[in-house]
């Protein structure tokens, strides 16, 4: 089969991913559904031995990506290659990956272990029976529930069940392991602990995982790099320090983290910084966007980055902007503030609990004034 050739795709960081290190890429591969397009044209290398997030909301394309990654679905145009090959065509059994189903798609009548081994009873040629218990033991050891293999799938909590899961997937020790929303079904405490144990085990088993999330914090806090995903297209791919702190646009700096977004007039530019005059006329100095020459943009600073004083007494070079407290939200380690500021609009600001402590609470109604420091926030670029 002739491999498809692509240039090498940068990365958001400007790192180059070449196809030397790529396990899979996608090659301006597009999917329609009759007429709906829910991939676009996507061009996307992703690293041997990483985990790689795509993250988006419902509609997004992630799934559909994933599923040609898996050979459930084939490209309309363009291609999907797995070590450098073009497996477009390869039906998914034939392809040395492996998928977690959001729902584990486990068999209710077999036992933990027959449902872990069932991958490796498939095999050409047969394996012995010891060879498949020996395997089965290994990957349960793995998930920690060495001795869960007699049990029926029924009598496992939702965590144990995922476990079950994981441990079917890796048995055959896939080049790729793809993980579709596997957490959504688990509560927040067992989330947590999961998420934890998967990291772990891709450490181990030093394989790449493809995980499809809409939880940004699932995403921040598990993947080596993520692909933001908005309309079947990728809206930016980096990693998630580099898409909190300098989201491409409007999309991506309101899908990752929260962040209070305002126009504003820029004056001046020198050095990767703006002069910027916000709608009530404060000036306040932020990075700006690459290359960017527009006299009206937007901004986005993150709420954690602002801080709140009684008094217009900013310290050091922060520019006090003086708005009313609307709402104030306890959150035990933090409290949330919305405030209105006139010319400007909303704003939130997150105050953890020892600055809280050191400076008092504000109550609702209250005038207070946002203190904004220099260099914080972002030019963001137009939305394409």
């Amino acid at each position: 089969m002739k491999k498809t050739m692509i240039q090498e795709p940068f990365t958001a960081d400007g790192t180059q991913v070449s196809s030397h290190d790529a396990v899979a890429e996608f090659a301006g591969t597009t999917k329609r559904f009759g007429d709906v397009l829910a991939a676009d044209r996507i061009d996307l290398r992703i690293r041997r031995g990483e985990f790689l997030s795509f993250l988006g909301p419902s509609g997004c394309g992630k799934t559909t990506a994933l599923r040609m990654l898996a050979g459930f679905e084939q490209p309309t145009s363009g291609a999907v290659l797995i070590d450098g090959k073009d497996v477009s065509a390869v039906p998914a059994y034939r392809r040395p990956v492996n998928m977690v189903f959001q729902h584990y798609a486990l068999f209710p009548h077999m036992t933990v272990a027959q449902n872990v081994g069932y991958g490796l009873r498939q095999v050409r040629p047969r394996l012995s029976k010891a060879e498949i218990a020996d395997k089965v033991a290994t990957a349960l050891a793995r998930v920690r529930l060495e001795d869960f293999g007699a049990r029926r799938i029924w009598e496992l909590s939702g965590g144990q069940q995922q476990r079950v899961a994981l441990a079917r997937a890796v048995i055959n020790e896939p080049q790729i392991l793809l993980l579709d929303e596997p957490m959504a079904a688990l509560d927040a405490k067992l989330r947590g602990e999961m998420q934890r144990e998967l990291l772990e085990l891709q450490r181990s088993l030093n394989i790449t995982f493809v995980l499809v999330t809409h939880d940004q914090e699932e995403a921040l806090s598990m993947s080596d790099r993520i692909c933001i995903m908005g309309h079947g297209r990728i809206a930016q791919v980096g990693t998630p320090q580099d898409l909190y702190d300098r989201p491409r646009n409007r999309y991506v700096a309101d899908f990752v983290g929260k962040a209070n977004i305002v126009t504003a007039q820029i004056t001046g530019r020198q050095g990767g910084m703006a002069q910027a005059v916000l709608g009530n006329g404060a000036r306040v100095i932020v990075r700006d966007a690459p290359d960017d020459t527009r006299t009206t943009a937007e901004i986005a600073v993150r709420p954690e980055a602002l801080s709140l004083n009684r008094e217009d007494a900013p310290a050091g070079d922060a520019t006090a902007i003086p708005a009313r407290v609307t709402h104030r939200t306890f959150l035990g380690d933090r409290t949330e503030y919305l405030l209105q500021a006139d010319g400007i609009g909303s704003l939130q600001v997150n105050a953890p609990r020892q600055a809280a402590r050191a400076v008092g609470e504000h109550d609702v109604g209250a005038m207070v004034h946002v203190l904004w420091p220099a260099g914080t926030g972002l030019v963001l670029a137009a939305d394409t």
